[in-house]
């Protein structure tokens, strides 16, 4: 007699589970599994991994003829621009694993051939699908329901969110118009930074092109949660899984605001705890970027993060009631056209923005909300400017 794991997405096999908590309105955030997907023990995801076992629940049935047992649900097509770069690989590869996808298209300039021929190998059901260049990103789009955007060059030492931004900002505006002329309806999650222009920039173009949907234009902020957890769950001796750390506002320095009062399980931290944990998530990303010493920046950990989001997005289109993400989007909650904070997702995209986490904060929050509004706004307004020049350059042409 064989046993099983019953897996239902990534988030079992690459531990990016979250359990659901009866706390409150949003009492979830991240991933859950359920049954759709079967792999022997034998299964590479498991091995010997203790801890990864531990987040999937084990049965016994009888063993499949083949010897390996697979029945996906995988129904969605996901593509990833940028599919070749740091981020693009091993969030390719992520996606990859979730039986949620029928079909993963990878584009990028170059490169990107190899990339799919190495997922493709993969005993996992998505399809994979290369395309390469301008003249094949059409192709690339065409029927897809989500799209995620790595694409764009990463921060070298040195560098802040806004030197990307000329390069970044071209970058994002071409491939967003694509999507608005091939598939307008999908789910698009922007990564390429600074996230807190490029999504302005990419509202705009949807703008332009008559097919703009606020509800399903998201700028990934899911690292800043990751990381938030992760270092709340180390600096208090909380089991990982449990914790669940709100983060708003925007995507860079200062205008990443934990809000560490609203933490779940509930925590109390001495001031300096605060400070010393929201500098350090705010920073994150240099920590990296200095760690690698030049070679690279936070490509692994954003690949994990995006790979949730996805995850998130694919359960919400398939009637999953109960899924909740922090994500940078047009918002109302204050009075910036753009904001990160705790939504709840659907079928549509955005089906309510949870506004109760900016309500009882502490003074050191609300101060530092108030701060983190200006330097917020200026990104937003520079992405808006940039892609309202854009336009008149191309009209006067």
């Amino acid at each position: 007699m064989a046993s099983t794991v019953t897996f239902s997405s990534v988030s079992a096999q690459a531990g990016l589970i979250q359990k659901p908590r009866n706390q409150g309105v949003a009492s979830y955030a991240g991933l859950k599994a359920s049954s759709s997907v079967s792999f022997g023990t034998e299964s590479p995801f498991l091995g010997r991994n203790a801890s990864l076992r531990a987040t999937v629940a084990l049965r016994i049935v009888p063993k499949a003829k083949s010897g390996s047992q697979i029945s996906p649900q995988a129904s969605y097509k996901v593509a990833v621009l940028g599919a070749a770069g740091g981020i693009g690989q091993p969030l390719g590869l992520l996606i990859k694993m979730s039986p949620l996808v029928s079909e993963l298209h990878l584009y990028d300039i170059a490169n990107v051939k190899g990339v799919a021929a190495d997922l493709s190998h993969c005993n996992t059901p998505a399809q994979v699908l290369d395309f390469t260049g301008p003249s094949e990103l059409a192709n690339c789009l065409k029927g897809v329901d989500v799209v995620v955007i790595p694409a764009g060059v990463p921060r070298k030492p040195g560098m802040t969110r806004d030197d990307l931004f000329n390069i970044n900002a071209s970058i994002v505006k071409s491939l967003v118009e694509a999507v608005a002329e091939n598939c307008p309806e999908a789910f698009i999650h922007i990564i390429s930074n600074p996230v807190n222009s490029t999504v302005p920039i990419a509202a705009e173009v949807l703008k332009q092109k008559g097919v703009y949907n606020p509800k399903k234009l998201f700028g990934v902020t899911t690292l800043d949660v990751v990381r938030a957890n992760t270092f709340v769950a180390q600096k208090k001796n909380l089991k990982l899984i449990d914790v669940d750390v709100p983060v708003v506002g925007g995507h860079a320095g200062i205008t990443i605001l934990p809000l560490l009062s609203k933490t779940r399980p509930s925590v109390t931290f001495t001031q300096e705890e605060t400070e010393e944990l929201t500098k350090r998530i705010q920073n994150a990303g240099t920590e990296v970027v200095e760690a690698k010493a030049g070679a690279g920046s936070a490509t692994l950990s954003m690949a994990y993060a995006a790979a949730r989001f996805v995850e998130s997005s694919l359960r919400a289109l398939a009637g999953d009631p109960d899924v909740y993400e922090c994500t940078f989007i047009q918002s109302e909650v204050t009075d910036l056209p753009f904001f990160a904070s705790r939504v709840k997702l659907g079928k549509n995209g955005v089906e309510s923005v949870v506004s109760a986490d900016l309500e009882g904060v502490t003074e050191y929050e609300a101060k530092a909300l108030e701060a983190l509004k200006a330097e917020l706004k200026g990104s937003i307004e520079k992405g808006i400017a940039f892609a309202n020049k854009q336009q008149e350059a191309a009209a006067s042409v």
